[in-house]
């Protein structure tokens, strides 16, 4: 097993309203009155009340093309996973120096080299350091770099892992897109990051472990014949985002038995997972998600929280959740058992299976 040992978020400037942002890019994408009231409702309608930008929200006008916007991603972005990673290391009182695999992932921006890359000076990091960059696996990939990160440490039980997602969703926003699935993401994404610092069984880091779950195993589903449901269209002003309305059926339909598979293999069901960590990708996902595992209405309330309050952060998601979950007062019941679940393009789904430790350190 591996064990995270600490979980931080890192958000840009202060929470905007929804209002405020709907007002903001409305002229960008809603010109007319008529798209303008859809722009509206949908926003209204998407589980988030606040969010965080990059950018002040009179800058998305004037934003430039591709290669401008993929710059801000990079110097902004890089700033932020900073932080992130900073925050995570030194809540888990493990120093830089001491990681020996980083695990990036991104699917907002693209740079080289890559954002971990960037990050080895700035933190401190070993010039050893193992990295690897992911890009493509979006909203799914802060679960399948958890998962991914327990991997390398089964065969490296003495070692440090740090996990970086760095999302900057709202340069992404098409400007003059009317299409339904851009006004959707320009109601739903936010901006930020999110590190976990995840350690070995044979790291003495362990003994602190009683603050954060261990990962027991993991599973990984790809669906075939879903490329069209979810993705970008790579173009020369951008990503234009792919979202069929067929997603939240897809996950109704396909979620439940990948979550039975998963757990049987542990002598366990849906009904014995206490705590969820599910991907903030929307209120239809969520209600889909919810039907599909049969969870009563307060067990995803960690992931509506965080929809509330900072949007999807795509590949950020799932930590913010996590680490909303630690901050709770009473933590989970000593040996209970939890589930990561995620979605991303593929559509592809990677749920975790976690267990709370037995006791924490004295």
């Amino acid at each position: 097993m591996s064990h995270v040992i600490s979980v931080a978020p890192a958000l840009p400037g202060p929470p905007r309203p929804q209002a405020e942002i709907t007002a903001a890019i409305a002229p960008l994408l809603a010109p007319d009155a008529t798209a303008r009231a859809l722009l509206e409702k949908v926003h209204r309608n998407s589980g988030v009340t606040t969010r965080h930008l990059a950018l002040e929200p009179a800058a998305y006008a004037d934003l430039g093309d591709f290669g401008a916007t993929n710059d801000l991603f990079r110097t902004l972005g890089t700033d932020l996973a900073e932080r992130a990673a900073a925050d995570a290391l030194a809540s888990a009182g493990i120093a830089a120096d001491e990681v020996d695999f980083v695990l990036f992932t991104s699917v907002t921006g693209i740079s080289a080299p890559s954002v971990d890359a960037l990050l080895v000076g700035r933190l401190g990091l070993r010039p050893d350091v193992r990295r690897l960059p992911s890009f493509g696996l979006g909203c799914v990939a802060g679960a399948a770099g958890l998962a991914r990160v327990h991997d390398y440490l089964a065969g490296h039980p003495g070692d440090v892992a740090l996990l970086v997602c760095l999302e900057l969703c709202s340069l992404t926003v098409q400007r003059g897109d009317r299409s339904p699935a851009n006004m959707v993401a320009s109601g739903l994404f936010g901006d930020g990051a999110a590190a976990a610092v995840v350690v070995g069984d044979a790291h003495p880091a362990t003994a602190r472990a009683g603050q954060g779950p261990e990962v027991v195993a993991t599973r990984s589903r790809l669906y075939p014949g879903t490329e069209d449901v979810l993705g970008w269209d790579v173009r020369a002003e951008g990503f234009r985002i792919v979202l069929s309305p067929t997603l939240p059926a897809l996950i109704e339909e396909s979620l439940g038995q990948d979550a039975e598979a998963l757990l049987s293999a542990h002598g366990l069901k849906p009904g014995d997972v206490t705590t969820w960590v599910v991907h903030a990708g929307g209120p239809r996902i969520l209600d889909a998600v919810q039907v599909a595992l049969g969870l009563d209405d307060d067990a995803l309330e960690a992931s509506r929280a965080s929809l509330a309050s900072v949007g999807n952060l795509s590949s950020a998601s799932v930590l913010d959740v996590l680490h909303r979950i630690l901050r709770r007062p009473v933590a989970p019941e000593p040996g209970s058992p939890g589930m990561v679940v995620a979605f991303g393009p593929g559509v592809s789904a990677e749920l975790v299976l976690l267990r709370w430790p037995e006791a924490a350190a004295c």
